[in-house]
């Protein structure tokens, strides 16, 4: 695949890249484009349903708004550290990965992932699937859930920029969606007797932390796949900050507006897109594009996530590094068919599936994040060797077992805090069902790892980027748009 066509695909109509970094010379936008996707895929439906759901299981309204802003904030703050990676290194997020773990050790994060990515996409398709049959009068349940599928697989298949533009699109649908539905749950609800209905408990805070925290730290696996295509000298910070407060601020209003409706006692609960259109009144159509456009956002999201996480597990196995665009679509395709599969045969039992799902995606993700952000800002302090992240046999290896034992260590110690449906840990139970076991992950993990990696991890002197074809055939030019300090190595 030449240049020239890869270039005319991400500046055009389908992007072509997968695995491999963006040279300079695609490099493209602000970072302001970080802020408009992130709201707009956190101002939708789902988020509503996570601020509900510290309600339903047993939070006072004040002290879920309070707990649920506190858990987005920690949680914004580790998923934007991860977006800030996207620019300086032009990689996919679970490739850069295999700095900390390993060519093939990235692969046991990665397995995780591609459930996450089922999971989200499957759930976004339940309540985008029930919209879209209420505005065109379908009877099927399967019919709207179908319909949703295919927009999401056309989305995804064009990739990058087309889902930064409906990431811009649904910021907009969104403010002005929820702005009306807010304004509409003012004048049909007393908002004020929402408050003051339980007492305050730790357990019910820390629940709403969790929550909040596990719904932006799920993003983490995949967020710098969509600041890569950001030019290298992006500020780091600038790219915190407005991936930070897209997601953070738009999250935090969905969720504020799913505890005021969860605890003045509304219909939410049985029927979440139903009861929205209600609200709306003659508005509903309205309201159910809005909650489409959302959630079609994200799940293109999901959908291209997965479909990355797919193709760099077998690429470790496979030593590809490059993939055709017919693979790209068909992977795809089988993505979203499958995450189209579950959603039919989960619907029934959505609510009590979500909450268990964001709990335990929480579990698995908080220790890779830990292993990633110390290595990647105290460790290797920015330094990789590119080209070596796809090739076992050089700097990385294949198995990274400091980072994998770390990373399994960081899942196995929160198992006494944990305080889920299918089991409660001792320790969560002496604090009255608290579950504060992400906390414990992220600073153990985050204190074990530092020191055994600062002896045995093999940083590079500087970065060290893949050659272009001129220095390949023997130029001296550096890669378009690097420091002229920065090292070049043929690619493996």
């Amino acid at each position: 695949m030449s240049n020239e066509a890869m270039t005319s695909g991400i500046s055009g109509q389908v992007e072509t890249r997968t695995i491999d970094m963006v040279p300079e010379s695609e490099r493209h936008g602000s970072p302001f484009s970080q802020f408009t996707l992130w709201f707009g895929a956190n101002m939708q439906i789902t988020a509503v349903v996570d601020g509900a759901l510290a309600v339903i299981f047993g939070a006072e309204a004040m002290t879920a708004i309070i707990g649920l802003l506190i858990g987005n904030i920690l949680g914004g703050a580790v998923m934007a550290l991860h977006s800030a990676q996207g620019p300086r290194l032009g990689l996919p997020q679970m490739i850069s990965s295999r700095v900390q773990f390993g060519v093939k050790g990235a692969a046991l994060p990665l397995i995780m992932c591609i459930l996450m990515y089922l999971g989200f996409a499957a759930t976004g398709t339940v309540l985008s699937g029930q919209a879209i049959n209420l505005m065109f009068g379908f009877t099927h349940p399967a019919a709207g859930i179908i319909i949703f599928g295919l927009l999401t697989t056309l989305v995804a298949t064009i990739g990058y920029k087309l889902i930064h533009k409906l990431g811009r699109a649904a910021t907009v649908i969104g403010i002005l969606g929820f702005s009306y539905l807010a304004w509409q749950l003012c004048h049909q609800y007393d908002v004020a007797t929402a408050f003051g209905q339980k007492p305050f408990t730790w357990a019910t805070f820390l629940i709403a932390m969790a929550l909040s925290a596990g719904w932006q730290m799920t993003y983490a696996p995949y967020v710098a796949d969509y600041s890569r295509y950001l030019p290298s000298k992006t500020s780091t910070s600038a790219t915190f900050w407005t991936t930070f407060g897209g997601s953070v601020i738009s999250s935090q209003l969905a969720m504020t507006f799913g505890v005021l409706v969860a605890a003045l006692g509304a219909n939410f609960v049985k029927n979440q897109v139903g009861f929205l259109g209600t609200l709306a009144g003659s508005l509903a159509v309205v309201i159910y594009l809005v909650i489409v456009t959302g959630k079609l956002t994200v799940n293109c999201l999901n959908a291209y996530g997965g479909f990355m996480a797919i193709i760099t597990t077998s690429s470790a196995f496979t030593n590809k590094r490059e993939y055709s665009p017919v693979a790209r679509v068909a992977y795809i395709i089988g993505f979203v068919l499958l995450s189209v599969l579950i959603a039919l045969l989960a619907s029934s039992h959505f609510l009590a599936t979500f909450k268990n799902f964001v709990l335990v995606l929480l579990t698995v993700f908080v220790p890779w994040s830990a292993v990633n952000l110390v290595d990647y800002y105290l460790v290797s302090k920015e330094k990789v060797d590119i080209p070596a992240l796809y090739d076992g046999k050089g700097r990385y290896g294949d198995y990274n077992w400091v980072a994998l034992g770390c990373y399994i260590m960081g899942v196995v110690v929160q198992i006494p805090f944990m305080s889920q449906a299918l089991y409660v840990g001792p320790i969560a139970k002496a604090l009255d069902g608290a579950d504060i076991s992400w906390i414990v992950s992220l600073v153990i993990t985050s204190l074990v790892y530092y020191p055994l990696a600062k002896k045995t991890m093999n940083v590079p002197a500087t970065m060290i980027y893949p050659a272009t074809k001129a220095a390949a055939a023997g130029s001296t030019e550096k890669a378009a748009g690097y420091s002229a300090t920065a090292k070049t190595a043929s690619v493996a």
